[in-house]
């Protein structure tokens, strides 16, 4: 469960301020979850995007903690996608990130909605990015304890892994910027596109216009049918399995409930 900004001890407040200058204002974030806290912060210095998480203890990292090393380490090598990360604080037991602050709104996935195309676009440019060396996780690890052989999804693509509406802001401009690259993979390029199906499912197309609108970007059209069919299927199981928790939030509820439907329509359609 996320944190209030108020979690954060004078020491850790101190070290922000260092490069914040004071701060007038401080507006939690509405949605996301990896971090403890993430606020946009109105100070001195202007506004800053801040995500902090605690570690377990001062020599051990938790989840969230990791997670924002991997994103601190990745966001500078993909400087055309991301915010820029201004600077890093690591005091009291916590580790603080302060970001670029996106002035943007959350992109629309409904059908019809103009921002399919920007996201199509954001989707063709980060295929054709090179893979920096920093990005160390391999994708298809995900899908490892639910599969004997998980080398179709393997390979050298640079994968953001979670291109949800809320990850992806649209400047009054019209440019994209995408946030959280906590989770940020190599693997087979067409495996992103896969990772989208649920978000495009949720926002009301229906299967059959998921896998159409898929069939634009050539990393998919090219994909052996077999290897999207093992996606599929292991995509649906993990899913199954995290919702068999009777503690599962309802989002993962939903998603098992999507993903499903996509294993379903790739059997019926095979």
């Amino acid at each position: 469960m996320r944190s209030d900004w108020t979690a954060l001890q004078p020491e850790v407040l101190g070290a922000i301020k260092a490069h914040t200058g004071p701060i007038h204002q401080v507006v939690p974030a509405p949605a996301g979850n990896h971090a403890d806290v993430a606020a946009t912060v109105h100070a001195a210095a202007g506004r800053v995007f801040v995500k902090a998480a605690r570690k377990l203890s001062e020599e051990t990292d938790g989840p969230e903690v990791r997670s924002l090393r991997n994103e601190a380490r990745i966001v500078p090598h993909v400087a055309d996608f991301a915010p820029r990360l201004h600077w890093t604080v690591e005091a009291g037991g916590w580790l603080v990130l302060g970001f670029e602050h996106v002035d943007g709104r959350h992109a629309d996935y409904t059908p019809g909605s103009p921002d399919l195309e920007i996201l199509a676009k954001t989707v063709h440019a980060l295929q054709g990015a090179r893979c920096p060396d920093v990005v160390r996780m391999s994708v298809e690890r995900r899908w490892a304890t639910v599969a004997e052989d998980v080398s179709p999804m393997a390979g050298g693509a640079l994968l953001h892994t979670d291109v949800n509406p809320e990850n992806l802001l649209i400047t009054p401009d019209g440019r994209a910027v995408l946030v959280d690259w906590a989770h940020a993979s190599r693997g087979a390029a067409w495996v992103e596109l896969g990772l989208l199906i649920p978000w495009l499912l949720k926002a009301g197309h229906a299967p059959v216009e998921v896998g159409n609108w898929l069939s634009q970007f050539p990393s998919w059209a090219a994909a052996d049918a077999t290897h999207i069919d093992l996606f599929s299927e292991v995509f649906a199981e993990r899913w199954r399995l995290r919702a068999e928790d009777s503690g599962c939030p309802a989002w993962v509820a939903l998603h098992a409930d999507l993903t499903r439907r996509w294993a379903e329509y790739r059997r019926g359609s095979g």
